[in-house]
């Protein structure tokens, strides 16, 4: 049984709630805050224990404070210690008993108990023992609150640090009605609401921009630092802020239903879940356990029969008093938590624990095209003129054009034109706009007539591409692109390439895995043609093309049958077969789709290079656990015989003061290199074209 504290189900988010209780979780009716007050208070008490421990002074080389009742300062103190601070601990050991899964916790319990009794019995002068254990006990007790609370604390970061943004969420909300803009408070908003979000604030709700642009800085949402471009028709999500300008929002989801809410579910989850490596930590500690009971009865049967009593009671109590395995209770889970917290940070969504394990063998990475190394809209990705005209002049022509059409591809040309300076520059305006159904616009522009279209406009005009335009054209046609043809006054002036452009982060992606050994694939239902020109460009090792949503999963299945083990990167929708048969599924984008269940991980923004993060943090985490099991195991191992005499032939005994120091120290070091992982750079800007 694993005492590794798991975190409550995430509530709802609402604004106003007691977001620290949510952050603590509990287990077993332990809370961070139990243990952190049982800590602060057992590390007061055992102040004077240490200070007043014969045992300890003579380590150390002073003499302890002598009065009328000095010497029963540690014996009452350090019981008060053992009911109090060893109460978790004792009642963990009793379950686990009563499940006959021996653990940690009993470990923990037997040592306590063992140093109690036998510290007791020399107080009280029974027998000729000096088993003055009050100092170990109070100081295994301090020890095991302080790594429990550091534990819990780890675990429930990552939560906490989610509640904290849930806190940032604003009071009250601008609501748009007929009347005007009424304050109302945020629990009052409801679907279909509109509300204003001004410049600087928070948005209040998930929600849809219907007017206005602005940048929003997303980075307690996806963990990323710079600010993101919003426009009208894109979603935007409660908590992030829109730094420049004010945009009037469509109110999409509230309560359980927002990304917040759905992120705090998936955080719970990933604490809540399984890990091959802590079923490794549970049965080291089960079996260190009866290593450590039968190393105490060979000691004892060992000591006696060489005739020493007195000897067969000290050793077998020091056996098992420093077998206790705290350093190997915090060598797995701690490091789980931490790595849990750090990726939530960094916009990485573990659901299940076992993913993250995982991605560290993962051999290929199997990439949806659309929406996820694309941008998953037209955008105008080259453009061509015919005779002295500008591409500047020619793109402003096209998009003064389109300015009234809200195909999306007018707004790609549009798009193009504002982010071109030269073609802003020229400040054209389109009139009296007409749409040609099937063929394009017509628009009358500085006055001349632009008509804007692919073939078919060209067809019923009796035009053909200009010759000094051909093979480009014919060179876009081949890779599958839409090309649209610009006329003015009867003459084709120029034309536009239209694709799904790829993202600029899906190159460093792509780069970054090969050069970690790790292969990429893409899968797509475009076309080869489509599918060849984005593998081309990012570099890509397999591409699977025409394949329907259906079909996917089977090519994940295909690469599995070469041996290859698949972690599947898609939009979670129509690719979540494919995301639940791969080794690792690994939804991307955030909205609210964030909860789904067919995906092991969610990256909360929609940045390929997010998958390196995942990839370089299972590395990391898989490289402390091993360090620390080697650490923890290999400390007791070595230090439980020599606490049993083995080499008391050669005149060295390990004492129990020894062996509590030892113990004392494997822990701090477990715990502090577990710490190491926050040092790890999970930022997606380290990865750049």
């Amino acid at each position: 049984m694993s005492s590794t504290p798991t975190a409550d189900p995430a509530p709802t988010v609402k604004k106003g709630e007691d977001h620290e209780v949510h952050a603590q979780g509990e287990h077993a009716g332990h809370s961070t805050a139990m243990f952190k007050n049982k800590f602060w208070l057992s590390l007061v008490l055992s102040v004077p224990v240490v200070l007043f421990s014969h045992m300890f002074a003579t380590i150390v080389g002073y003499t302890p404070p002598d009065f009328p009742g000095a010497m029963w300062i540690s014996p009452i103190l350090g019981t008060i210690i053992f009911c109090y601070g060893g109460a978790p601990f004792l009642k963990g050991g009793v379950s686990e008993l009563k499940t006959r899964q021996p653990g940690m916790m009993l470990l923990i319990a037997m040592a306590i108990s063992v140093a109690f009794i036998a510290s007791w019995v020399t107080t009280l002068g029974i027998g000729d023992f000096n088993l003055d254990f009050w100092w170990e006990l109070a100081l295994l007790v301090v020890i095991m609150l302080l790594g429990h609370w550091m534990e819990m604390r780890a675990l429930g970061s990552a939560a906490g640090a989610l509640d904290a943004l849930a806190a940032l969420l604003p009071d009250e909300a601008d609501r748009v009605t007929d009347a005007g803009i009424e304050t109302v408070s945020v629990s009052s908003l409801a679907t279909g609401d509109v509300v204003l979000v001004r410049s600087g604030a928070r948005v209040p709700a998930d929600g849809e921009i219907i007017d206005g642009v602005a940048e929003f800085d997303e980075a307690m949402i996806t963990g990323e630092s710079r600010t993101v471009h919003r426009t009208v028709g894109e979603v935007v999500v409660a908590g992030t802020v829109a730094t420049d300008n004010a945009v009037r929002v469509r109110v999409t989801a509230v309560g359980s239903d927002t990304t917040l809410a759905g992120i705090q579910r998936l955080v719970a989850e990933a604490q809540a879940s399984s890990s091959k490596a802590q079923a490794l930590a549970d049965r080291a500690a089960a079996l260190l356990f009866y290593f450590a009971l039968v190393a105490g009865i060979l000691t004892f049967i060992a000591w006696i029969l060489l005739g020493s009593p007195d000897d067969a009671v000290i050793r077998t109590v020091t056996v098992l008093v420093i077998a206790c395995p705290h350093a190997l209770g915090l060598a797995i889970p701690l490091v789980i938590a931490i790595s849990t917290e750090r990726a939530a940070k960094a916009g990485v969504l573990i659901k299940n624990r076992m993913a993250l394990e995982r991605m560290r063998s993962v051999d290929m990475v199997l990439f949806d095209k659309t929406g996820t190394l694309t941008e998953g809209r037209h955008a105008v990705t080259a453009t061509i003129t015919s005779g002295t005209m500008s591409n500047a002049e020619m793109v402003a022509l096209a998009a003064a054009a389109e300015s009234d059409s809200e195909h999306p591809v007018a707004r790609a040309i549009v798009n193009a034109a504002l982010d071109t300076p030269e073609a802003a520059g020229f400040g054209y305006r389109g009139s009296d706009f007409s749409s040609m159904t099937g063929r394009g616009v017509r628009a009358m522009v500085n006055g001349s007539e632009v008509t804007v279209g692919g073939p078919n406009l060209l067809k019923e005009l009796q035009l053909g591409t200009p010759s000094d335009m051909r093979d480009a054209v014919q060179e876009w046609v081949g890779r599958g692109a839409s090309v649209l043809h610009v006329v003015r006054d009867g003459a084709v002036i120029g034309a536009l390439r239209l694709e799904d452009r790829v993202r600029d982060e899906s190159r460093a992606a792509v780069t970054a895995l090969q050069d970690r050994g790790v292969k990429v694939a893409m899968i797509t239902g475009d076309a080869r043609q489509v599918a060849d020109a984005v593998g081309a460009e990012l570099g890509i090792d397999e591409v699977f093309a025409d394949v329907l949503p259906h079909d996917k999963d089977s090519k994940v299945a295909e690469l599995q049958s070469r041996g290859l083990k698949v972690a599947m990167v898609g939009d979670g929708v129509n690719d979540a077969p494919a995301l639940a048969r791969a080794e690792v599924g690994i939804a991307i984008g955030a909205g609210t789709d964030v909860a789904m269940e067919s995906a092991g991980v969610v990256l909360a923004g929609n940045d390929p290079r997010s998958v390196l993060a995942m990839i370089d943090l299972s590395r990391a985490s898989y490289r402390k656990m091993i360090q620390n099991l080697v650490w923890a195991t290999g400390y007791n191992l070595i230090a439980v015989p020599l606490a049993a005499g083995v080499l008391a032939f050669a005149g060295f005994v390990l004492s129990p003061a020894a062996g509590a120091v030892l113990m004392s120290i494997s822990t701090i070091v477990v715990a502090l290199n577990a710490q190491l992982l926050r040092r790890i750079d999970l930022s997606p800007e380290r990865f750049t074209t």
